[in-house]
C-alpha cells in the first residue's frame, strides 16, 4: 500500500492542489474514506439501543440522547467526513448537538456511517447509495419505535450530502423537516478544472495513497477544545485514503445537483469563516433553495466556522435550529436568516 504524507509524497503540483483543497472536508470536520464486497446474506435490518443492524449484517454504533419527558420529535443525526456519533456528544467548552436538543423536549439518535468511528472498515468508502440505504433503514426503525412522532435529519458537512441525496431519490425517508450544518455542497462543477484532472489522475493511479489532515493547516472551528479532543480522538480518522476523497466528491456532486428538488422545510446554516465548505458552492446551493423551496430557510453567521454546533458561539446556531424544529417558519433568534438574505441579495447583485 502507498502511505505518503501530502507534501513530501513526490505528487505534481496540480495534484498536490487537488488534494489540498478536497482534503479540506477531510481535514477536521467532516465530508470522505472503497466498499468492502461482503457475502453475508440479507437480513432484517433492526435499530437497537445501541446499534443499528443493516440488512448486510453490519452493525453501526449508536448513541442516543433522550429528553427527560416524552420527546416532542425526534432527530437523526449524521456526523461529517472522518467524524463518528460523537461529534454530537457534549465536549468540553461545547454543551453538544445531543444533550441540547434532548433538553429542548427532542431524541437524537445519531449513528456511526459505514467506514467511519466504530463502524466497521474505518477508512474506506462504503459508497453513497450504502450511506443513503442507512439512513433509510435508521429512519423506519426509529418511526417502529416513535410511532406518531415527526422525525427529522440533522446533517454536518458529509452528512448533509448524505440527506440531500436521500431526499431526492425514489421513495425519500419520511422527514418532517431537514437540517443541514454546512452541507458539503463542493460538487466537481464548482471545481477549477485542474483540480478534477488532479483527482482523476490521482484516483486512479494510486487510489489506496493515504494523505494526512494534520498539514492541511485548516481550521473548522474557533473552539481549541474541539480541535484538541479530535487531534487526540483514535476513533478520528487522520489518514484519507484518495479514493475515498473521489467517493466524497461523487456524493457532493450528486447533493449540489439535488438542492433545487428539495421539498419541504429545510433550515440550511453556515458560518463566514468556513474554510472547509467554499463560500462560492454554498451561496450557489443557498440561491438554489432561495429560489426554488419556500419552505428553506438560509441561516449566515458572521463569526461562524464550519463546525457551526461546535463553535465556542455555538448555542446561536443551536437556539435557531430549535426554533426552527418547533416552527419551520417563525424568524430566526439570532438572525442569522436576515444576515444570510443580505449576502444572497448582494451575491445576486454581484452576477
Amino acid at each position: 500500500m502507498w502511505r505518503a504524507r501530502l507534501y513530501n509524497s513526490g505528487l505534481s503540483t496540480p495534484l498536490r492542489l487537488a488534494c489540498t483543497l478536497l482534503l479540506l472536508a477531510a481535514s477536521v470536520a467532516g465530508c470522505a474514506p472503497a466498499r468492502a464486497v461482503r457475502d453475508s446474506p440479507p437480513v432484517t435490518p433492526r435499530l437497537t439501543a445501541t446499534a443499528f443492524e443493516t440488512a448486510d449484517g453490519l452493525r453501526l454504533p449508536v448513541l442516543r440522547w433522550l429528553p427527560a419527558a416524552a420527546p416532542r420529535g425526534v432527530i437523526v443525526a449524521l456526523h461529517g467526513f472522518n467524524d463518528y456519533s460523537n461529534a454530537f456528544a457534549a465536549r468540553t467548552g461545547a454543551p453538544g448537538t445531543g444533550p441540547y436538543l434532548a433538553a429542548h423536549g427532542f431524541a437524537v439518535i445519531a449513528y456511526d456511517q459505514r467506514g467511519f468511528g466504530r463502524a466497521p472498515d474505518p477508512g474506506r468508502w462504503a459508497g453513497s447509495d450504502a450511506l443513503v440505504e442507512d439512513l433509510h433503514g435508521v429512519v423506519a426503525g426509529i418511526r417502529d419505535e416513535f410511532p406518531g412522532l415527526p422525525v427529522y435529519g440533522l446533517g454536518e458537512s458529509m452528512g448533509g450530502a448524505v440527506l440531500l441525496a436521500a431526499l431526492v431519490r425514489p421513495s425519500p425517508p419520511p422527514l418532517a423537516g431537514t437540517v443541514l450544518i454546512a452541507p458539503g455542497v463542493w460538487g466537481r462543477s464548482t471545481m477549477p478544472s485542474f483540480y478534477r484532472a488532479g483527482l482523476w489522475l490521482g484516483t486512479h493511479l494510486a487510489p489506496d495513497l493515504t494523505i494526512s489532515s494534520r498539514s492541511m493547516g485548516r481550521k473548522a472551528t474557533d473552539n481549541p477544545a474541539v480541535l484538541d479532543a479530535n487531534e487526540h480522538d483514535p476513533l478520528f480518522i487522520k489518514e484519507t485514503r484518495l479514493d475515498a476523497v473521489s467517493g466524497l466528491v461523487d456524493l457532493m456532486d450528486e447533493a449540489l445537483a439535488a438542492v433545487p428538488r428539495v421539498a419541504g422545510p429545510v433550515l440550511f446554516l453556515y458560518g463566514e469563516h468556513d474554510e472547509i465548505v467554499p463560500k462560492e458552492p454554498t451561496i450557489e446551493a443557498m440561491t438554489a433553495f432561495s429560489a426554488d423551496n419556500p419552505a428553506a430557510r438560509m441561516g449566515f453567521y458572521p463569526e461562524g466556522w464550519h463546525l457551526l454546533l461546535r463553535d465556542l458561539n455555538a448555542e446561536a446556531a443551536l437556539d435557531d435550529v430549535v426554533a426552527f424544529l418547533q416552527d419551520p417558519r417563525a424568524p430566526l433568534p439570532s438572525g442569522a436568516d436576515q444576515e444570510a438574505l443580505l449576502r444572497l441579495t448582494a451575491a445576486a447583485s454581484a452576477q
